[in-house]
């Protein structure tokens, strides 16, 4: 009976030991899953935003595409001065044209040119009679002369230290057909901005 007895106490000794064994296991396994269940939340919460993300990414890149895009200033600028650029250079390259055009005359024994060679100019300054809104603009008046051309007047203005181009001419006397220049009609020359 002892034996019994000892056996008896062994077992159930044994049994309160895997009992509380099972009791930390479960403990443990109920953890994890709180744990596991938590990162697949996140995950979840996680492919959310970068869908989110993603169906962002796509619109804006429909907007930069699309038609309704719009340049920011800067591009505007950038745009604006390449142009004035390419209209200076294609200034420079007329008048290069001319010169070598007037040098094939002479080679050729032809006359030079339709027009004056360099036009007598004024250097008196004078206020234009059509003033701007920004208020009255300084210059000189020019009397057209017979075989004269915009371009003929501004290179020679250019020639005596005034820097003016055949827009700004233009622009300065507006209505004027610089085809069809009327002999002794005064033209304004704008001066430079100083």
């Amino acid at each position: 009976m002892k034996r019994f007895l000892v056996w008896f106490f062994i077992l159930s000794f044994s049994l309160a030991a895997a009992r509380a064994q099972d009791d930390a296991t479960q403990q443990q396994i109920n953890k994890l899953n709180g744990q596991i269940q938590d990162l697949l939340d996140a995950q979840s919460v996680q492919a959310k935003r970068i869908d989110a993300l993603e169906k962002e990414i796509g619109d804006l890149r429909d907007k930069s595409t699309g038609t309704g895009a719009t340049a920011d200033p800067g591009d505007l600028q950038k745009l604006a001065d390449q142009i004035q650029e390419i209209d200076k250079k294609r200034q420079a390259d007329k008048e290069l044209i001319l010169k070598e055009i007037e040098k094939l005359a002479k080679v050729s024994g032809g006359p030079a040119s339709s027009h004056k060679s360099s036009p007598a100019v004024s250097t008196t300054a004078v206020d234009n009679p059509a003033a701007t809104a920004t208020g009255p603009q300084k210059g000189y008046d020019y009397t057209i002369q017979r075989g004269d051309t915009l371009l003929a007047i501004a290179k020679a203005y250019r020639d005596q230290g005034i820097k003016v181009t055949t827009d700004q001419i233009l622009k300065a006397n507006p209505g004027l057909d610089p085809k069809s220049l009327i002999v002794g009609k005064k033209i304004f020359i704008p001066a430079p901005a100083q």
